[in-house]
């Protein structure tokens, strides 16, 4: 059996990366060890590089667009991964998750319609919202001995207050880690049926769920809403391909796919990206072992971090995750205001991570830490957040 190498630490400075050159544009010190985008700091899969050299040596980057067999590659992952059986042709192709729940935002409803997310959350659905003239709606969810749960009556009180038809719903949740159940989904999916409301269901997280754990496709929960529902996949996060630009978001009501495809020719967007065809491709035809070894090195960089704070910052809270690669940790212990608690991980533990409160203002006192990275990495960060918790309380 192959071993890949997740442990060695690649230099990413002076690739363009978002991560970490971008530090002084963003506000911050030269000197941050980032642990806050959504990628990874590990290399993809060699067989996928591999499928990008050939692509690359091919030497002509022409318009591509993706015959049957490639959508027929990606259902079959789907299938196998998840019982999951959209139509063959409901595959729709983006350049990214968030750039097709904007443009589902515009294809769904009308300036000045509500739309329903539960915070804390991915902190682009508040935008993609607010930034199309339309009117954000929050179910905020509930924090119940150390578990996030979707307040129910609160959900189905606002939307029949508002009159919201489009809920944006993050599954599995990121940040705070929680892989719903089904019976949870089937009483989200009663509310929606019952007030007819739009289902966009961010999935992109899917892939990482852990031990113990299941991630449902939500269509599969409520299958009553398959015809009211838009599924957002992609290999980005599983594989670290999010630079390469490709989702596919599962659409399977024609009525629907034919709105959402008018949005798209109207932002002048058709061809997919040449080498990121080659690398989904890749991904879900050889890329499985790499993922496997891949969610087993994360769950021994989230053992360590447990262990860490058990042992050494007793007074922070991590909320065990279910799925994601993500750590969302509760930092209110440390009785500081927002802008102390921030100022504390970035000028004295010298840290860039991602502050709660930008997931919403339910959250002001958690940081999330993206945990998909070589231990190494990971071990300076938590010393250097130790030295700084540790000088703080003196």
């Amino acid at each position: 059996m192959v071993h890949y190498d997740f442990d060695t630490v690649v230099n990413r400075q002076g690739t363009s990366c978002l991560k970490y050159d971008f530090k002084a544009q963003r506000g911050y010190p030269e000197d941050v060890l980032p642990l806050w985008v959504a990628d990874m700091d590990f290399p993809a899969a060699p067989e996928i590089v591999d499928e990008i050299r050939k692509a690359a040596a091919h030497g002509i980057f022409g318009y591509t667009v993706p015959k049957q067999d490639y959508f027929d590659t990606v259902l079959r992952w789907y299938r196998e991964h998840f019982d999951y059986h959209p139509g063959s042709r409901s595959a729709v192709i983006t350049p990214g998750v968030v750039f097709a729940i904007s443009a589902a935002v515009r294809a769904f409803t009308a300036p000045g319609d509500a739309v329903l997310i539960q915070p804390p959350v991915y902190y682009p659905f508040f935008s993609v919202v607010t930034e199309n003239g339309r009117r954000l709606v929050e179910n905020e969810l509930i924090l119940r001995n150390g578990k996030y749960m979707i307040d129910f009556e609160d959900l189905e009180m606002r939307i029949r207050e508002s009159g919201a038809k489009l809920f944006i719903f993050c599954s599995p949740h990121n940040p705070v880690g929680r892989v719903w159940t089904e019976q949870e989904l089937r009483r989200l999916g009663e509310i929606c049926e019952k007030y007819g409301v739009t289902v966009i269901s961010d999935e992109i997280h899917g892939d990482f769920v852990r031990e113990g754990y299941r991630h449902t496709v939500f269509t599969n929960a409520c299958p009553q809403l398959r015809e009211k529902t838009i599924v957002c996949t992609a290999p980005s996060k599983s594989f670290n391909l999010a630079g390469l630009q490709i989702s596919h978001i599962f659409i399977e009501s024609r009525e629907l796919r034919q709105k959402f495809k008018a949005i798209l020719s109207a932002e002048g967007y058709s061809e997919v990206n040449t080498l990121g065809l080659a690398a989904s491709r890749a991904a879900y035809e050889r890329g499985g072992k790499w993922l496997a070894q891949c969610k087993e090195y994360i769950e021994g960089n989230l053992q360590y971090l447990r262990d860490f704070l058990r042992e050494r910052l007793p007074m922070l809270r991590l909320t065990d995750p279910e799925g994601t690669y993500f750590a969302w940790i509760d930092m209110s212990a440390l009785g500081l205001g927002r802008k102390e608690l921030n100022d504390l991980i970035i000028y004295k533990a010298r840290l860039w991570l991602d502050a709660g409160h930008i997931f919403g203002s339910c959250s002001g006192q958690f940081q999330r830490i993206v945990l998909a990275c070589p231990r190494a990495i990971l071990e300076q960060a938590l010393g250097q957040l130790e030295k700084a918790v540790k000088e703080e309380l003196k």
